[in-house]
């Protein structure tokens, strides 16, 4: 019972974080105290936070390197936005379609998710980090070169630059719809996101997250991440319970990356580098692995560092990768952490609880 009861409130303390935070953010909004810099970080910050995440549901609690999640998103960005794009006359109610195009892009996201898994989440060592670094940087080359268009006469779609012009040439003009534009990208993706929605998509997806985490399957995970042969032997399917953490964690990618790109104007696949995936997997370290609550604060103060540092032009990665090496020390120093537990809320509560059950016992 105790173990579930502070299961529940972590659970509790972490919506609680992020609900007084968003609370925080729409006050400074709503007074007119926010600038336009810090309102323009909210929806990418909702984005970096679900990625952040799910991330950690591999890495951290799984105990498997991934380097290809920004893949996973770039597949999530894309199919969303070609969803919204080809039904935005025919769903016309953004309220329908939107969540549609948020689905439809986490669906893609686990699919390749669950491809790229079955051979490789039967091996052992680095090799789940070879592949997925590998699958990051295909993705993003194909969806670079990919012309997508439609007219009258149908679909068309090439990875040739000669044969997409000579399609321009030949097509219908009139009724020509092109949806993905090689390096051009997808400009016209319906403007759909919004921080409200960013973060009720934030807390649905910790919802699933901290649940399963809390469930057998959870257990199982952590198990096999632990000792390995030990949860064989105790009957828990390794290669299926490593599945379920790796395809929900594709699939939370690619809702974040739909919900990404129903914020650009223009969306590239560029954007969607190895660097991401970097970046996504220092946040889940420096946070603390297998800490979600961690990984959320480490994903706000490293996310909005580095745009609030832009007055400091060329020194301005230098101090962030200062800022980076602090916390990263400061994260495995044992009196740094003994700090921290000694001025917690929660540590304060026991100590005035043991202090009034020690009162009653003098007495």
């Amino acid at each position: 019972m105790k173990i579930k009861n502070k299961a529940f409130r972590d659970k509790l303390t972490t919506f609680i974080l992020v609900i007084v935070l968003f609370a925080f953010a729409q006050t400074m909004v709503a007074c007119g105290f926010a600038s336009r810099k810090f309102e323009g970080l909210l929806v990418n910050l909702c984005v970096y936070i679900i990625l952040a995440t799910s991330l950690n549901l591999v890495v951290g609690i799984s105990g498997e390197l991934s380097l290809g999640h920004a893949g996973f998103m770039c597949i999530g960005a894309f199919s969303g936005s070609v969803f919204s794009l080809a039904l935005q006359n025919t769903i016309t109610i953004w309220w329908i379609r939107f969540p549609l195009a948020l689905i439809v892009g986490g669906i893609m996201a686990a699919v390749f998710g669950f491809l790229i898994g079955i051979p490789v989440l039967r091996l052992r060592g680095d090799y789940l980090a070879i592949v997925t670094l590998a699958f990051g940087e295909i993705i993003k080359n194909v969806l670079n070169n990919i012309y997508l268009a439609y007219d009258k006469n149908g679909i068309f779609i090439t990875l040739s630059t000669e044969n997409s012009a000579q399609y321009k040439i030949n097509s219908d003009a009139a009724t020509r719809v092109e949806i993905i534009k090689g390096a051009q990208g997808i400009t016209g993706t319906p403007k759909d996101s919004n921080f409200i929605i960013g973060f009720i998509v934030l807390m649905i997806a910790l919802f699933i997250l901290l649940n399963l985490v809390d469930s057998k399957i959870g257990r199982n995970i952590e198990a096999s991440r632990d000792n390995r042969i030990a949860a064989e032997a105790m009957g828990v399917n390794v290669t299926r319970t490593k599945m379920i953490a790796f395809v929900t964690a594709s699939f939370l990618a690619g809702v974040a990356g739909a919900l990404y790109s129903h914020n650009l104007s223009v969306l590239q696949a560029t954007k969607f580098d190895y660097n991401l995936s970097i970046l996504i997997l220092v946040y889940v370290v420096l946070g603390g692995m297998n800490k979600m609550r961690g990984v959320i604060i480490s994903t706000i103060i490293l996310y909005a560092l580095p745009e609030y540092m832009r007055f400091l032009d060329k020194y301005r990665m230098l101090l962030y990768a200062i800022v980076l090496i602090l916390m990263m020390l400061l994260n495995n120093n044992a009196r740094f952490k003994a700090f921290l537990a000694k001025i917690s809320p929660k540590k304060a509560i026991e100590r005035a609880r043991d202090k009034k059950a020690a009162e009653g016992g003098d007495r």
